[in-house]
């Protein structure tokens, strides 16, 4: 028997040519972003740059993942006109996704932890989006995937999709970005380039183009306190879990997240909170500006990498990401109130890291004050 069913929709499709257009023309809009020099003495050898994400129009780094998010839904037919799109986000993620469904003119709802920062949710819903705020953080992902399936929306769901919706060849990605801003500087090839990981996906679009294009950078992450995804590729144990979530706001997850590719790296670090912070609160006096903690998780792996290069008498250059604005969270990271309500102490690593910014030695312990040795966890 011969069958013949034609499902195509006009109208559906003048709507999805102009959404996928929409998009396409934020990115030719604002794709690059600036690379910006962090000061070090020249006599290192060494230079030290920090991609600053914080300039896209939403504010972070996940302005990049949420429009390969919504090319990805919109071609694969996944997102539909008047039908909303539903997210679990710890709230950078969800403000971008907030603006491209404004962009394209259907509703979002952001399914987030109530402990995110109330500038993240003002800015969810200054774009247009609704937050559905639950207790536990590990609900997000069940409250998401209900809310899409009583709507007839779409579950964007990042953490599965973040690695496969990035066209990590090339095409503007971040990674290509980074070595065609490197072209003329006197390391155009970076020794590391220094990611954080939330969902995994930048990490895993830095390390395919590395490898793709044949470069010898190595590829480092770093994880904050209470993250699976550095115990997980220590142990290559996939099914690592950890009994509460990350105080760094956009990265670390208690579960190892799909798009997470561990074997695309070549490093990972466990960062103290304390270093993040630290480190983020250096970075403003050094740059004049304020960044969120997960830029400071990234910094601190960046000075450890950099000590490493000293004591080996190595030169090249080192790559970060400033992943977004501090001001977002001027009640916690910039807030000394809410530092001694969680007892993270700054100060020593705040020592470590001017005595680094001197000696290029990032050592165990520094004295401070009464001279009292910190230690941390060793690096992978």
């Amino acid at each position: 028997m011969e069958l013949d069913i034609d499902r195509r929709d006009p109208v559906y499709r003048n709507w999805l040519k102009d959404a996928v257009g929409k998009v396409q023309a934020d990115a030719n809009r604002s794709a690059d972003t600036h690379l910006l020099s962090v000061p070090l003495p020249a006599e290192w050898g060494i230079d030290l740059y920090l991609k600053d994400e914080s300039t896209h129009p939403t504010g972070s780094l996940k302005h990049r993942l949420a429009r390969s998010l919504f090319l990805y839904g919109l071609c694969n037919g996944w997102i539909r006109p008047g039908k909303p799109v539903i997210e679990a986000s710890s709230g950078s993620t969800a403000v971008s996704e907030a603006y491209f469904a404004k962009l394209i003119g259907v509703p979002f709802i952001a399914v987030m932890a109530k402990s995110t920062v109330r500038s993240k949710i003002d800015l969810i819903e200054f774009h247009g989006g609704r937050c559905h705020l639950v207790d536990d953080p590990c609900e997000v992902y069940e409250v998401a995937v209900r809310l899409a399936a009583e709507s007839g929306g779409h579950y964007m769901d990042q953490f599965t999709y973040a690695e496969r919706a990035t066209d990590w060849r090339g095409n503007n990605n971040i990674a290509d970005s980074i070595f065609r801003q490197l072209a003329l500087e006197r390391h155009p090839v970076p020794a590391w380039i220094v990611a954080t990981a939330g969902t995994g996906g930048t990490s895993a679009t830095i390390a395919r183009f590395v490898h793709y294009t044949q470069q010898d950078t190595g590829v480092c992450v770093a994880d904050p306190e209470n993250s699976a995804f550095f115990p997980s590729w220590q142990s290559d144990d996939p099914d690592v879990v950890t009994d509460r979530g990350s105080r760094i706001e956009g990265i670390g997850r208690q579960r190892v997240e799909p798009s997470f590719v561990p074997g695309a790296i070549d490093r990972m670090m466990r960062v103290p909170d304390a270093a993040s912070v630290a480190s983020i609160r250096v970075l403003e006096r050094l740059l004049g500006r304020k960044a969120g903690a997960s830029t400071g998780t990234g910094l601190w792996a960046a000075f450890r990498i950099i000590s490493d290069m000293r004591a080996a008498g190595e030169q090249g250059s080192v790559v970060g990401l400033l992943c977004d604005p501090g001001e977002r969270y001027l009640e916690k990271y910039y807030s000394d109130e809410w530092l001694a309500a969680q007892g993270i102490d700054i100060a020593p690593f705040t020592a470590r890291i001017e005595h680094f910014l001197t000696t290029g030695e990032l050592s165990t312990a520094v004295p401070v004050s009464a001279a009292v040795p910190v230690s941390e966890p060793a690096a992978v």
